[in-house]
């Protein structure tokens, strides 16, 4: 019996958030090539419909959800879309996130500290929590959380406490979950991304964080396996499209490092 990823796939219903854009994008294109209907989840809806378009739109059975992942209300209105149009959910794909504020913990703010972990966190707490009826109504069901190497191996990036905090909390939060739910039938995984060509460093902002860094040096690069090279959003969403699928039917609680080795060197 042949279990690859993308014979497996095909009439999955997947709701993925942050899918305008990076990781969610690319794995809104992976899962579509794989045969799963996408509900593309985010904020920006001209950044959706591109997606939405480029994997072939209402035709092909995908539809586009504007919602805030931090807002219970947006959620559950999201969700009861998803509800209307599919009945249930096989697969949620949790990769809303930002990296927030950057800065010494003496100069970062207490809005800037709670709007990381409302967006990180408290959003994935959403995703999955409201997902439940959906996905138990498949009796099983496959859940992956987009974590980082940052806060599960890596320590040294000075300056990143909320974001790295809330990274570390989501893989607990996997590990909680995939317990409490591997009786309902539905697992729960995480991957955690080193360096990735994505756009969400672009929404970084860094403050009084120069000094903050140790003095260390890789000369080669911070990515071993690929001579410095950052990955593509596309090895991720390969690890996720696993995760997903009938081949990872017995996976779950486990977290995959998607970086190339990078965090064995920099952690």
């Amino acid at each position: 019996m042949n279990h690859s990823p993308e014979n497996n796939m095909a009439g999955k219903r997947a709701l993925v958030t942050g899918a305008g854009s990076g990781i969610g994008s690319a794995t809104a294109r992976t899962f579509s090539r794989a045969g799963a209907k996408l509900a593309l989840l985010g904020r920006t809806e001209d950044e959706l419909a591109a997606v939405h378009e480029e994997i072939g739109g209402q035709e092909a059975g995908h539809h586009i959800l504007l919602a805030d992942v931090s807002s219970e209300s947006e959620m559950l209105e999201a969700y009861e879309r998803v509800k209307r149009f599919w009945g249930s959910l096989d697969i949620v794909v949790a990769n809303a996130g930002v990296n927030g504020v950057w800065a010494p913990l003496d100069k970062l703010d207490v809005s800037e500290w709670d709007e990381t972990l409302a967006i990180n966190l408290r959003g994935t707490f959403l995703t999955v929590k409201l997902a439940l009826p959906l996905l138990k109504k498949q009796r099983g069901g496959s859940v992956v959380i987009v974590s980082s190497i940052n806060g599960n191996r890596i320590f040294s990036n000075s300056g990143a406490t909320a974001y790295a905090c809330s990274k570390a909390a989501q893989v607990a939060f996997a590990k909680m979950t995939s317990l409490e739910l591997a009786k309902e039938g539905i697992r729960v995984n995480v991957v955690c991304p080193g360096s990735i060509e994505t756009s969400i460093d672009d929404s970084t902002e860094r403050r009084n964080i120069s000094t903050l860094h140790l003095p260390v040096e890789f000369p080669a690069g911070e990515v071993p396996l690929t001579w410095g090279q950052p990955g593509a959003a596309e090895d991720v969403a390969d690890a996720i499209l696993f995760l997903a699928s009938d081949s990872a039917r017995h996976v779950s609680g486990t977290e995959i490092y998607i970086d190339g080795a990078q965090s064995l060197l920099q952690g």
